[in-house]
């Protein structure tokens, strides 16, 4: 997509080609995990009834699904996007020796960790619970792999804080506000991570420790797990508030929502993990009942995003004709070739709708009995994961990939159909697993070596149909995804009709506000760090009192 008018950047050789790097490295990598969740849907439906599918098994699949979608390609992408809003933002290249050492770290720790899961020894799913035990290279590419992206972000502090200096009295670039926020939100997050896999999880694969601490690692887990959701949606957010308006032909409505929604994602992101246990003893009902409050509470930002974002894309429509309480819908650029960024950022943001709904009911402490563990958990992350956050990052990765090479997107018409496609396979395979889900369907099962199988006596009709429909859901996904993937090989093959640069389309602000109280990162960091200490540190002890006894580790066959 052409930048618009905007003012586009020139960079180093240097600086584009690793960031090139950090975009096609983890979407090659993403066709195994596309390929792998397809073949999922597959097993679950009954259709591949055998053990294993091209030497790959039903639970090794399942782990190179989730570990290369939801770790690998969104940790590689998020660096790749900040160093590029780094760039054209702040005018300034992050320093490209630290810089390579970054994509270097993340690189090494990716061909570890894919070591393990390719040969079968890590077939543990990307939550890798113990005592469920994985060679020690798995641990130590995901340990890596976290740390090249501590190097990014500490490598664009002096900068930001350089510009600061330069530009006083000036607001950061909501851009900037909104990289930093998901940054900041995954130090919090991955800090207790950290301790879980150098302190617990390495020694005890390498057979230095016997036993391990089976519930504090997954409390130490969900207190990373959840807020990594925020950190895969952030960088989308960041698309929606600064470059959504201006492709829908308008403008943002409030600058002020938009940096407030990056602050309090800071707050509220990672004090909420317990929600994921419900189910765990040695827990206080107490505790699990504040990290419910909290958990409504990180759904603040988001639904002022979506009062913000639906009064901006109004404002977009009016001025292009529309009219009506509802009729100017219908004025918005669902099909324009020219602004294809609109369908991608349209699509997933419908499907957040869903995914925030269901949210909620997973979030309650009552009714999450009905679905813990069942296919409606799935059937929820795929409407938030699959939806805004998976289309935002390819959408992006084809215009940044389009913008560092000089090379307008080919196949536009193809191109401007795959989020509707996408749209349409990920609504089919949600409400399949949805229904099913609150049938009792287990998640993280192969229905298809029995409940799925007509010949067999745990067969289960009502299963076994909604098992179809998410197959032909995920069946439609794939074709989204081989039309995606011939758009941007066929971009990469072409001819360069200008110059590479770096230029993204930027919304002006309707309501330009005063930053105030939203300015400055410290005083909401402080706040954050505080409430985790809050919501935690009981329930930790907790854990720490409950829990009398070590687990030797299992390999799973």
């Amino acid at each position: 997509m052409e930048s618009a008018g905007e003012e586009r950047v020139s960079l180093t050789d240097a600086s584009r080609r690793l960031i090139l790097l950090e975009l096609l490295v983890p979407t090659v990598l993403l066709a195994f995990g596309i390929y792998h969740g397809f073949v999922q849907t597959l097993y679950r439906a009954g259709i591949i009834r055998a053990e294993s599918f091209l030497g790959i098994d039903y639970y090794q699949g399942l782990t190179l699904h989730g570990v290369i979608n939801a770790i690998v390609f969104t940790t590689m992408f998020a660096v790749a996007f900040g160093n590029a809003l780094v760039a054209r933002f702040l005018g300034r290249e992050p320093p490209v020796g630290a810089a390579w050492v970054s994509f270097a770290l993340m690189t090494v720790g990716t061909l570890l960790a894919a070591f393990a899961m390719f040969t079968g020894r890590a077939s543990i799913l990307y939550t890798f619970y113990p005592p469920l035990v994985a060679h020690p290279t798995f641990y130590i590419g995901a340990a890596l792999l976290v740390v090249g992206s501590w190097v990014a972000f500490f490598n664009w502090i002096p900068l930001y804080r350089s510009w600061r200096r330069e530009n006083p009295g000036r607001k950061t670039p909501l851009a900037i506000v909104g990289i930093f926020a998901t940054f900041v939100v995954w130090m919090m997050a991955t800090l207790p991570l950290a301790y879980e896999v150098i302190v617990m999880l390495i020694p005890w694969s390498l057979g230095m420790v016997r036993e391990i601490n089976v519930l504090l690692a997954r409390t130490l887990f969900w207190f990373f797990g959840h807020p990594l959701v925020y950190f895969w949606l952030l960088p989308a957010y960041v698309m929606y508030y600064v470059m959504l308006p201006r492709i829908a032909g308008g403008k943002l409505y409030s600058d002020f929502a938009g940096r407030l929604v990056f602050m309090l994602f800071i707050v509220f992101s990672a004090p909420v993990g317990v929600h994921h246990q419900f189910g765990d003893p040695g827990i206080s009902v107490s505790w699990k009942w504040l990290q419910t409050l909290l958990t409504y509470g990180v759904a603040l930002p988001s639904l002022i995003t979506a009062f913000t974002l639906a009064a901006s894309l109004e404002y977009a429509a009016r001025q292009n004709g529309g009219t009506g309480l509802l009729r100017w819908w219908t004025r918005l650029p669902y099909w324009d070739r020219e602004r294809w960024l609109f369908g991608y950022f349209f699509a997933g943001l419908f499907l957040f709708l869903f995914g925030g709904v269901t949210g909620l009911i997973n979030a309650s402490y009552s009714v999450n009995n009905l679905v813990h563990n069942t296919a409606w958990v799935p059937g929820h992350f795929h409407t938030t994961i699959a939806g805004p956050v998976f289309l935002a990052f390819i959408a992006m990765t084809l215009h940044l990939v389009s913008e560092l090479t000089g090379k307008p997107v080919r196949l536009k018409s193809w191109n401007v159909a795959v989020p509707y496609l996408w749209l349409l396979g990920v609504a089919l395979l949600s409400i399949g697993m949805s229904i099913s889900g609150i049938d009792g369907e287990p998640r993280r099962t192969n229905l298809g070596l029995g409940y799925t199988n007509p010949g067999s006596e745990l067969f289960v009709p009502q299963w076994a149909s909604m098992a179809r429909v998410v197959a032909a859901g995920g069946g439609i996904m794939l074709f989204a995804m081989v039309v995606y993937f011939a758009v941007l090989v066929s971009t990469l093959l072409s001819k360069r009709q200008r110059e590479p640069g770096l230029g993204f389309p930027v919304a002006e602000a309707y309501h330009d506000e005063p930053a105030g109280f939203v300015a400055n990162f410290r005083p909401w960091i402080v706040i954050g760090v505080l409430i985790c200490a809050i919501a935690y540190a009981p329930v930790l002890y907790d854990v720490s009192r409950a829990t009398f006894f070590g687990s030797p580790s299992y390999t799973p066959d």
